[in-house]
């Protein structure tokens, strides 16, 4: 007989977001509908046809020692302060080094620095160039620092999925637990790259929202009015236990990782197949022993994309039906790219310990053609004991986590 795998708990969650500095601050914003996105106002964004994102306006610099500030991207700034977060929260727990592990996803990394100093070679040669540019621009680099912050001699490892990359971390930092591979994994996702080039690749292919006299306004999950996502950066970060090393410490538990799946569409660089994404939640929710009517709350990808939102909708609906409260937080904090589905587990298990979800913000007129259960504002005495996040990606990735409460 097959010995049972151990259940993966949650110790400490950590968030740094356009709309709050902590995890604590963070869902206070979502529960109040506070949006993050504001309007670019620096020279270099003044030609661009999007003018609005969401910034992380949390004092980096106080938060970090000079030599970390000097050696890190932005990127690995705002991970390693929201791993920091959720490590306090845990307790710092005591383990093995070599039972101790990092997973930390980025769709981007270091691009702002790729970008700087690039133009630094170009306007003043080589030699102006910082010697830490290529520890800086490594897309691994969140996860190593982190690894080196916490003594971590497991694996620090770094799922590149594009806006799938954080809650494919969570994945594979559950999966190293299940397999008996590590006793303690932080794992997560973070991207950092409000800039000129991205923007303008976004806006090319029509994917941003150009509402730039209202940013606020602009990110606007399933409503008939949506025009595209709105940029924005953050990192969202958890601390996963082996439950009986958790309880053997006396540590608080703030949830249950009971399922991950993970697919891929193998049909498009960009299109999403809604059949993979109808997938990925089914195997999520058998992998977690539950059936769709267990099933108490969504947190939906919705970036606010006209085609996305739709067929996302229509993948919740065909497993889920359309009586199960959804909602999609990237109308507050705009889409983290690869932050993002770290930061949907760290809402969903929230709101399964607090039964408090927070809305979705501008739905003011539902599209006609999505039929579910949308929850437009913040809502209190949710019953649900089992939740589900989405995480979507460019290159047909499609991730998905059930959280249930302890």
């Amino acid at each position: 007989m097959s010995e049972v795998p151990p259940r993966v708990v949650v110790t400490g969650l950590g968030a740094v977001t356009p709309v709050g500095g902590t995890a604590a601050e963070t869902w206070a914003a979502l529960l109040a509908g506070r949006s993050g996105i504001v309007a670019l106002d620096e020279d270099w964004a003044q030609e661009l046809p999007v003018r609005m994102a969401g910034r992380v306006t949390v004092d980096v610099p106080s938060l970090l020692s000079t030599p970390e500030y000097r050696r890190m991207d932005r990127c690995g700034h705002l991970a390693l302060i929201a791993a920091r977060e959720a490590w306090a929260q845990a307790g710092r727990p005591e383990a093995d080094p070599e039972r101790l592990a990092v997973v930390i996803g980025s769709g981007y990394g270091g691009l702002d620095t790729t970008l700087e100093q690039a133009r630094t070679l170009d306007a003043s040669g080589p030699r102006r160039v910082s010697p830490h540019t290529l520890t800086r621009i490594m897309t691994n680099a969140p996860s190593a620092w982190v690894s080196m912050d916490i003594g971590a001699k497991g694996g620090a490892r770094t799922p590149v999925s594009a806006c799938a990359s954080g809650a494919e971390a969570i994945s594979q930092a559950a999966d190293m637990i299940r397999a008996g591979a590590a006793d303690v994994v932080v794992a997560g996702g973070v991207d950092s790259c409000i800039n000129g080039l991205i923007i303008s690749g976004f806006a090319q292919i029509r994917a941003l929202s150009t509402r730039n006299a209202d940013p606020q306004s602009a990110s606007r999950p399933f409503d008939r009015d949506r025009d595209g996502f709105v940029l924005a950066e953050g990192a969202g970060i958890l601390v996963l236990e082996r439950e009986d090393h958790a309880r053997a410490r006396g540590a608080e538990i703030l949830g249950v990782v009971a399922g991950t799946a993970v697919t891929s569409d193998a049909v498009d660089i960009v299109a999403a197949d809604p059949a993979m994404q109808r997938r990925v939640m089914e195997k999520a929710i058998a992998a977690a022993g539950l059936s769709p009517g267990d099933i108490g709350a969504v947190h939906a990808h919705a970036t606010s994309t006209p085609v996305g939102d739709r067929l996302e909708a229509e993948a919740i609906k065909a497993v889920l039906g359309n009586g199960v409260p959804v909602t999609s937080t990237k109308s507050l904090t705009g889409h983290l790219l690869g932050g993002a589905g770290a930061l949907g587990a760290v809402v969903l298990v929230q709101a399964l310990r607090t039964g408090a979800f927070p809305g979705t913000r501008n739905l003011e007129d539902p599209d006609g053609g999505i039929d579910l259960n949308i929850i437009p504002e913040a809502v209190s005495g949710l019953s649900a004991t089992a939740g589900i996040a989405n995480a979507f990606g460019f290159g047909g990735h499609s991730t998905a986590l059930v959280i249930t409460a302890d």
